[in-house]
């Protein structure tokens, strides 16, 4: 009788075990980054004047980044 009830645990323990190894997480994607959203009164606010370094249009008070420097004109005028 003690040997059925060992042999048990043993079958429940391997199988709860059997389980856990299988068990796979799926593989982590890297984050996608995205862009800020700011409410209008703050985007405003944090514009960057002319001569004021940027990384894009968006962040320049006159809507123009060329060679991270926020310019008053185009190229073009």
């Amino acid at each position: 009788m003690r040997s059925w009830k060992a042999m048990a645990a043993l079958l429940l323990c391997s199988l709860l075990l059997s389980q856990t190894l299988c068990a796979s997480l799926p593989p982590r994607q890297p984050r996608l980054s995205r862009q800020r959203r700011m409410t209008p009164f703050w985007r405003g606010v944090s514009l960057r004047p002319v001569g004021a370094s940027c990384r894009d249009n968006s962040e320049c008070i006159t809507m123009l980044c060329r060679k991270n420097r926020c310019f008053l004109r185009t190229a073009s005028e």
